[in-house]
């Protein structure tokens, strides 16, 4: 009776191979010789407005998961901008923003590409706020042209903080120790071995510092703000989208259309002008709501606040994330 058996296996085997062979290839985030495309959502004139979404944590890093390697928001934002760049049509760019901000890197790299984009092209820029967009969501926005807040949109967190995970006390508990030899007093600084000492607390307090000056000042320049009105929220305190309104920090309450109509008066495109996205795939139904970019509805450029918060770097961010409060 062996035999019979191991015929089936085997046959089993050969239908599996067959099978697999015969299965499409399936690639959900584009790999590396695929090519971003240019897909219409609506409109039907020469003149374009393209449509970019950044959405999840701000980060060079490229995010991970069981579908492979995702591109960093940097990256795809910047390949996004290029390619309207290059189109002579595009008159006007929309970017759609859901984040909570991210790395004080990663969100001056797409301030500066975003003000590059807008000297070297002539394209206006608007910034559609969604659920968020507070701290470096908003960093990048100031460089826009204009800001269309969605009315439940949270925004402000206008602030830094540095992450410095902790491992110390469970060491204790384990009972493990560390020992470093360094070349210096400070070396070491921002160990999670041990506890910080003030004269480490003072040194990278006046980090923080500095970047918040920055940080203050990108938005005080790009919004038309004076010392006074930037006071208002220099504390990072959250903010509503009426209240964000108020302080001037948004220029209107609106939907993603309004978003778009703005962006098409303010390049003077015709009003029925068309609205593209890139992707590395179409999406059935497509809408300027859609954050895909395959037909999984897998996230376009979302590195995860969760998977952030699960293996947080230690750094310097123009983040919100209260997960961190104690």
């Amino acid at each position: 009776m062996r035999l019979p058996v191991l015929l089936l296996l085997s046959l089993a085997g050969v239908v599996l191979v067959v099978a697999v062979g015969c299965a499409p290839r399936i690639s959900l985030f584009g790999s590396g010789s695929d090519a971003l495309a240019e897909f219409v959502l609506q409109g039907e004139a020469e003149d374009k407005v393209a449509l970019i979404h950044v959405r999840g944590v701000l980060t060079t890093d490229p995010g991970s998961s069981m579908l492979g390697e995702r591109p960093s928001i940097v990256q795809q934002t910047a390949a996004r901008l290029a390619l309207a760049a290059e189109d002579e049509s595009v008159g006007a760019v929309v970017l759609a923003i859901d984040s909570p901000g991210g790395s004080v890197t990663a969100s001056d790299i797409l301030h500066e590409l975003i003000m590059r984009h807008k000297e070297e092209t002539g394209q206006k820029v608007v910034a559609a706020f969604l659920t968020l967009a507070t701290s470096g969501g908003y960093y990048m926005a100031a460089s826009c042209d204009e800001i269309v807040a969605h009315p439940t949109t949270v925004t402000g967190s206008i602030g830094t903080v540095l992450i410095m995970p902790r491992v110390k006390g469970l060491m204790d508990t384990l009972g493990i120790e560390v020992e470093m030899i360094t070349s210096g007093a400070l070396k070491d600084m921002g160990s999670p071995f041990r506890h910080m000492t003030g004269q480490e607390r003072e040194l990278l307090t006046t980090i923080i510092l500095e970047h918040n000056s920055r940080f203050l000042d990108i938005v005080a320049t790009g919004r038309g703000l004076d010392e006074g009105e930037v006071s208002a929220f220099s504390d990072a305190r959250i903010l509503t989208a009426n209240q964000a309104l108020e302080l001037g920090l948004v220029d209107s309450l609106g939907y993603m259309d309004d978003a778009v109509e703005r962006a098409i008066d303010l390049a003077g495109l015709d009003q029925d002008a068309t609205v593209v996205v890139y992707r590395y795939n179409e999406n059935l139904d497509d809408t300027p709501y859609n954050t895909s970019m395959a037909l999984s509805s897998a996230p376009l450029i979302d590195t995860g606040l969760a998977d952030f918060l699960a293996t947080p770097r230690t750094g310097f961010y123009y983040l919100w994330a209260p997960e961190f409060d104690q």
